[in-house]
């Protein structure tokens, strides 16, 4: 199947074609009239305006695109306006360079529209015939320049067929390219969306299990707290619930209402009654404050934390602070996902930002900024 640029191609040779045929009739018209003696000029402008008439028919075929052109009738009507040269006497007032220009163009612009046989078979057939007829009315004898001038017409169409197949063959390998870049494109689309789940899966199975689990691991949890099943079947429900079927738009301050009892935090909680936002937008913002506060827990030394959300559905901010034993953020390992992936990564990739601001000794405060897109 054709590419955009070929069939592109295909249409602009018809329309250009039937615009060269247009353009060069009225100063064939001209060339023939001017050129015709007194006795002859009825005869000749009666040729003439056939060849108009064709001329504008053929065009409007060819611009209108419907079906094949009758390329073949084109050939003969061409042939029969080259044997009007027996009752005009064309050869004996040597005014046959009009037929010559008309059946060059003719055999040139075929070549736009036409197959490589059938357009090779129109140029021979209309030159070769126009050659025989002025042989037959004697143009040899009276000159033969009006003979192989006509001749050219073959070579003309072969020269324009050939720069046709070389912008066809173009047009044949943009559509290559371009159909090659779209399926790059499509492919670096679906990687760059696998590689997405794969984080966010990533990001959540940090977030959730795995935190619940080092924690347990490495003593800073009883196995028999009272919390900790509660905690993993919240975590069990989490990972359940990035399926793909999520609602477009949640409520920010819920999501953070029901991640606020999960993380064993006493914690002051300040926020507007509701705050709808896009359920991608709320779901990130709240994971994020989520492993702020898991770090609260586990790193800070504290069991108390403020949450404040301010803003509306076109910006907000929300600030995680403690007064912990605090810690320098530069020194944080580059191989450590919490802040690097769950918080920093989640609102870079939502078009936000989160901002830690951290000293030994003096808290933590983690800034959650996010601002709407400008439709």
């Amino acid at each position: 199947m054709a590419g955009e640029a070929a069939r592109l191609l295909v249409r602009f040779g018809r329309r250009y074609a039937a615009a060269v045929r247009l353009a060069t009739l009225v100063p064939i018209g001209a060339i023939a009239l001017f050129r015709a003696p007194p006795e002859h000029v009825t005869a000749t402008a009666v040729a003439v305006g056939v060849a108009a008439a064709w001329t504008c028919g053929y065009a409007w075929w060819l611009r209108a695109g419907q079906g094949t052109a009758p390329v073949a009738l084109d050939v003969v009507v061409l042939l029969g306006l080259c044997a009007s040269i027996f009752w005009t006497d064309a050869v004996e007032d040597r005014n046959t360079g009009w037929l010559r220009l008309l059946i060059t163009f003719a055999c040139v612009t075929c070549q736009w529209h036409t197959p490589p046989l059938a357009g090779g078979v129109a140029a021979v057939a209309a030159g070769g015939g126009a050659v025989a007829l002025l042989t037959a009315a004697g143009a040899v004898q009276v000159d033969s320049t009006l003979v192989t001038g006509v001749m050219w017409a073959i070579p003309a169409a072969a020269l324009s067929r050939a720069a046709w197949v070389l912008v066809h063959r173009a047009a044949q390998r943009a559509d290559r390219m371009g159909a090659e870049a779209a399926r790059a494109h499509a492919e670096s689309l679906v990687a760059a969306a696998v590689r997405a789940e794969e984080r966010e899966l990533a990001n959540a199975l940090h977030d959730t299990a795995a935190t619940t689990l080092l924690m347990v691991g490495i003593g800073q949890v009883r196995s028999d707290a009272d919390w900790l099943a509660p905690q993993a079947r919240r975590d069990l429900d989490r990972l359940r619930s990035d399926d793909g079927r999520a609602p477009r738009h949640a409520d920010l301050v819920d999501l953070l209402r029901a991640d606020l009892d999960a993380v064993q935090l006493t914690v002051e909680f300040d926020a507007p009654a509701r705050l709808r936002l896009p359920f991608e937008v709320a779901r990130a913002i709240a994971d994020a404050a989520r492993e702020s506060l898991t770090n609260v827990r586990r790193h800070a030394g504290t069991t108390r934390a403020t949450v404040r959300l301010r803003g509306d559905a076109r910006s907000l901010r929300l600030d995680i602070a403690d007064q912990g034993k605090g810690f320098s953020p530069e020194d944080v390992s580059a191989t450590r996902r919490g802040l690097r992936e769950s918080v920093r990564g989640r609102m870079s990739r939502l078009g936000g930002t989160a901002t830690i601001t951290s000293a030994e000794g003096q808290g933590t405060l983690v800034r959650l900024e996010w601002s709407a897109a400008d439709d």
